[in-house]
């Protein structure tokens, strides 16, 4: 008893840590958020409580508006430029040096030398600080001299080399100059910048004419009303609104330097509470998810990834929060889970979520009405197709909702946020990545999902095809089986495509030799009525053995590989165990010889096919199929697997047995029963006689 106890511990606590991290995890996950944290934007209404001002503080100017008078202040900036007078007096007396011939190459160069003084003395600057202060749209600069004197000149007047070589060789008609001239003797070599700003004294300009803007403008009251709930948000009442926010956040920061002690512990509070109830309700009512690591991590999993998209996007987007796809994780664990498990899942993850969020009451109306149309129209996925129904069912469901939410408010129709229309648009686009998701999962943790068991029930692919190809007697057989076992688990309302599927594979170790089983035998030969009763029996049962290795090799789910162990259960080869003690009653008879290895049915639909199977097989050899000899036969049967204590490991009640015998003997009768026998067509003589 102690090892049970201390398995159960054990696992209580892995279970306990997984809850544990997930708590981490979520609140270092939430945005730290001011003290005023409440969403307002201009036009649209203020849906909270009245608020007034808390305190006195200033109102501070919009970032557009700080920028209009920045512009502004720097149209007054005189930047401030260093002239270098060397390289005038060094371009000049290169300038001079030149011999060109004839009389144009001389005026040429008279020309040259005059417009060479000219733009020196206004200036050249390189072309980088020309862009800058065309950027200031600055009008005059101060140029400091030799002497440290400043001269202020317009802007206009400064070159750049592109501009003065232009404005020599624009200057040449008036001058009366043969440009071609000009050109040979290379103006271009004659022209360097002899200005270079000072940044340090404009910048120390510069700051002094920024640090006149004030970030403020006028000063709120303490008491005074800012707004009331249904007011529209003027630009005013947004740049006081703002204002207040700004102050809230910068004496959080300074108090913690993040965010206040007792937001820390209310988003913990909050945080832990969810997270239990997650907690008690796997363990009250899905226990077995409960003590379940694969699942508990899964389904964890599942809600840290949703929250994860959710917290980036809060964090570094503008994008609205209805761009995450809140139902993709009730679509998914519904088909992997049940319903209700799924949207209990979805709510607490909506929940979660909404700690992230100013006000979040219209977020969390919205995401849980998208959560109960995605688990009401996915019950069972078995194509496609539906997963397409239920995005389209999920966007209207936003439209409807979010549409109902602006009109309660008061909004009118040309202010409706159309983008967000978009976004659910994108959302419900995105719902369609569960169908690959769910793949996904299949692999990563061993799940088994409706679509899978679609394709593998279906008796065209090819592990079917080549058992009704090699075993075409065991193969009608297990279509037999699925068809009872189905019937019994609609009535006891347990998986039904579990079933089905795994009704098609229990007997697959047959293939391995499909003649010694007397549904493939044909000509009344038998082989194993030549061998050792011993012998046969170890054959017989062998062939579970035989489907399990099979199963895994063809890369069935694990789910429908118990089919394959559990179908005889621990039960015995009856009638090899039988005739051998009939014929030697004396000898003491070792029983594993005659048993199948297990282990037994640990599950509803694993009992339901191991009856179906044992009921099926026994039928055929009923020498007469009536109501009496049916009845009496499924009584027999099934009795006897329950004296055998085939089922003592399956939740499986009484009443689901005689609810599963009912069906079985109605199902049989309705294969067995007897038909109407054709007259056969007599003769034209014989007609004739037999109306004389």
């Amino acid at each position: 008893m102690k090892k049970p106890l201390k398995d159960h511990r054990w696992k209580l606590a892995l279970q306990i840590s997984l809850f544990v991290a997930a708590v981490v995890v979520t609140y270092y996950l939430v945005p730290r958020r001011p003290t005023m944290d409440r969403n307002f934007e201009i036009g649209r209404p203020w849906v909270y409580e009245l608020l007034t001002a808390p305190m006195d503080f200033p109102i501070y100017k919009l970032d557009e508006e700080l920028q209009a008078e920045r512009d502004s202040a720097l149209r007054d900036l005189t930047p401030y430029l260093n002239v270098d007078r060397t390289v005038s007096r060094d371009m000049t007396a290169r300038a001079s040096s030149l011999e060109p011939k004839g009389r144009e190459g001389r005026r040429a160069l008279d020309y040259l030398k005059s417009s060479l003084s000219r733009i020196y003395t206004s200036g050249i600057v390189t072309l980088e600080d020309h862009k800058l202060m065309e950027e200031w749209r600055v009008r005059r600069v101060g140029v400091i001299g030799d002497d440290n004197i400043v001269r202020e000149e317009p802007f206009s007047r400064l070159y750049t080399i592109r501009s003065a070589y232009d404005r020599i060789l624009a200057g040449c008609d008036a001058a009366g100059v043969d440009s071609k001239a000009l050109k040979k003797l290379s103006p271009e070599d004659f022209l360097k910048e002899n200005m270079t700003l000072d940044t340090a004294k404009t910048d120390r300009a510069k700051t002094e004419l920024l640090d006149q803007i004030s970030l403020t403008q006028g000063v709120v009251q303490e008491g005074e009303k800012i707004i009331d709930r249904g007011e529209v948000v003027s630009r005013d009442t947004y740049k006081i609104l703002r204002s207040l926010q700004i102050i809230n956040d910068r004496e959080g920061k300074e108090q913690t330097g993040v965010s206040s002690g007792s937001m820390v512990v209310g988003e913990l509070l909050v945080i832990i509470a969810l997270y239990l109830l997650l907690a008690f309700y796997f363990y009250l009512f899905r226990p077995k998810v409960f003590y379940s690591f694969r699942s508990v991590l899964f389904m964890l999993l599942m809600v840290l990834a949703v929250l994860a998209v959710a917290s980036a996007v809060v964090r570094y987007t503008t994008i609205s929060i209805y761009i995450v796809p809140f139902a993709i994780l009730p679509l998914v664990v519904s088909v992997f889970f049940d319903s209700r498990t799924a949207l209990f899942l979805h709510l607490i993850t909506v929940l979660l979520a909404s700690i992230m969020l100013a006000a979040p009451f219209d977020f969390v109306l919205i995401q849980i009405a998208a959560g109960m149309t995605a688990v009401s129209s996915l019950k069972d996925m078995n194509a496609r197709s539906q997963l397409v129904r239920s995005a389209v069912l999920i966007f209207l469901t936003y439209v409807v909702i979010f549409t109902g939410l602006e009109l309660m408010k008061g909004s009118s129709v040309s202010a409706f946020p159309w983008l967000v229309y978009v976004t659910f648009f994108v959302n419900a686009a995105m719902l369609l990545f569960a169908y690959g998701l769910i793949y996904l999962c299949e692999k990563a943790f061993g799940f088994l999902s409706s679509v899978t068991l679609v394709e593998l029930s279906n008796v065209n692919n090819s592990i079917l095809m080549d058992f009704s190809e090699k075993a075409p007697g065991t193969f009608q057989h297990v279509l037999q089986v699925s068809n009872l076992a189905v019937e019994v688990a609609k009535k006891l309302d347990a998986n039904a495509l579990l079933v089905r599927t795994g009704a098609l594979y229990h007997d697959i170790g047959k293939l391995f030799n499909p003649m010694l089983f007397t549904e493939n035998q044909t000509g009344g030969i038998n082989p194993l009525n030549e061998m050792p009763y011993e012998q046969a029996a170890q054959l017989i049962i062998n062939h579970v053995v035989a489907g399990v290795k099979m199963a895994e090799k063809a890369g069935l789910p694990e789910q429908i590989i118990d089919f394959v162990r559990t179908h005889h259960g621990k039960s015995k080869t009856k009638y090899f165990y039988n005739s051998y003690k009939n014929k030697y009653p004396d000898r003491e008879i070792d029983e594993s010889l005659f048993t199948y290895p297990g282990p037994l049915p640990h599950s509803v639909e694993t009992a339901i096919v191991m009856m179906a199977d044992v009921v099926e097989a026994t039928s055929r050899s009923l020498p007469d199929h009536n109501e009496e000899t049916i009845d009496r036969m499924v009584e027999n049967i099934i009795n006897g697997l329950i004296a055998d204590g085939q089922f003592k490991d399956a939740p499986i009640s009484f009443r689901d047995v005689e609810t599963a015998k009912a069906v079985f003997k109605d199902k049989l009768k309705n294969i067995y029963h007897s038909r109407i026998s054709y007259p056969e067509l007599k003769k034209k003589d014989e007609r004739k006689r037999l109306f004389q």
